[in-house]
């Protein structure tokens, strides 16, 4: 017995007679008089269908009406090759045929040779059609485990570099006696500045994906402070022209550190790692250091960084100072106490400022909070 089915739709017996005949020997032939009992036997025998022969005048539901219910369910007439059946040879017969979903036309009287060919054609392109979109599912299941692997994996990835970044920027935080929220508002304050530039300052370039780049490399801005005297790092007072020349050289010191962990991250975060390390300190006139970039010739991304650890300097207690007030830290870099900064990161510095400060207001009363349960 045939694997396979083929059902032939007609009101006319003889026809289905002549039909069956043709293809006994190849397919189960399964047999309806009309649309309505067609549908039903679709619904029944779908997976097993090779083809559907389907006659265009028939009572209570017609085949051109058949045509339509198949394109409603599932778009079955797409997997499902359907040749009509008919006795009109004109060309609207056809036309209408092909322009809902007909795969062929056969016409009436039979010849049992120009429809076994027709049919056995169109069965060979369905399968063959449906196999290669088969496969074509397959790889795109396929594809899309391997994506969703990948996903993980470069989430993973980006977990641990930034654990891994976090750890060591703790250690110069724990050693300069700053306290652990230091990191928190630096990022914090680096990715409310980004943001803020991304949305007003499209030509910066910015994204959410460079965004928790910089976010998470501006942890990392002070890691040559490692390298510095305790004796000038921890220094109550202020510090001698010499010893600022040592201080100054953490952010060399640090591009070398940077150099020699490279292996840790991946290509992007370690030259965005590396810029903002070294150039922190640079102001947009030039008098900055360590090498005295102007203008644009320093990044955004370590411009915000900038901008962010003098603020965070400003209104955090330091070895060599009490806090500022907020709205006193404000006008200071405002009014270019602190160096000059771009004028688009000022105007984002002043945009964002709310959220920069509801951010110290925060992390202040985290600190106090842990002071008073120690």
């Amino acid at each position: 017995m045939a694997d396979r089915s083929i059902l032939i739709v007609d009101d006319n017996e003889i026809n289905r007679g002549i039909l069956g005949e043709i293809f006994k020997d190849k397919y189960n032939i399964i047999e309806a008089d009309n649309g309505i009992q067609a549908m039903k036997e679709m619904e029944a025998h779908e997976s097993e269908l090779a083809a559907i022969l389907l006659d265009i005048i028939m009572p209570e539901m017609d085949g051109y009406a058949v045509l339509e219910a198949m394109q409603q369910k599932d778009n079955l007439n797409d997997t499902i090759p359907v040749l009509m059946i008919t006795a009109d040879t004109s060309t609207d017969a056809e036309r209408t045929s092909y322009q809902k979903g007909a795969a062929d036309v056969i016409h009436k009287p039979f010849d049992p040779v120009i429809v076994d060919r027709r049919v056995a054609r169109t069965v060979e392109l369905y399968d063959h059609k449906n196999h290669l979109e088969n496969q074509i599912d397959d790889q795109t299941r396929v594809l899309k485990k391997q994506f969703v692997y990948l996903k993980k994996q470069e989430e993973k990835l980006k977990n641990n570099n930034e654990r891994v970044m976090d750890m060591i920027a703790t250690i110069v935080e724990f050693r300069s006696n700053e306290s652990s929220y230091h990191l928190k508002r630096i990022k914090g304050f680096v990715r409310i500045l980004a943001l803020t530039a991304m949305n007003n300052y499209p030509e910066l370039g910015l994204n959410p994906h460079l965004i928790d780049v910089i976010t998470m490399a501006s942890a990392m801005h002070d890691i040559g402070k490692i390298s510095v005297p305790d004796n000038i790092l921890l220094k109550p007072g202020r510090l001698s022209s010499e010893e600022f020349e040592v201080m100054k050289s953490h952010t060399t010191r640090g591009s070398e550190i940077i150099e020699r962990i490279k292996d840790l991250q991946d290509k992007e975060n370690y030259e965005i790692c590396l810029d903002i390390v070294r150039h922190h300190h640079e102001r947009y006139d030039g008098g900055g250091y360590p090498d005295g970039l102007k203008g644009e010739e320093n990044s955004v991304a370590a411009q915000i960084t900038a901008i962010a650890d003098v603020y965070d300097a400003l209104v955090s207690d330091r070895v060599y100072k009490q806090a500022y007030p907020l709205d006193k830290a404000y006008e200071m870099i405002k009014n270019g106490e602190c160096g000059v900064f771009s004028p688009k990161i000022m105007a984002c510095f002043e945009f964002a400022r709310p959220d920069m400060e509801k951010l110290v207001i925060q992390t202040k009363a985290a600190e106090e909070a842990e002071r008073n349960q120690a």
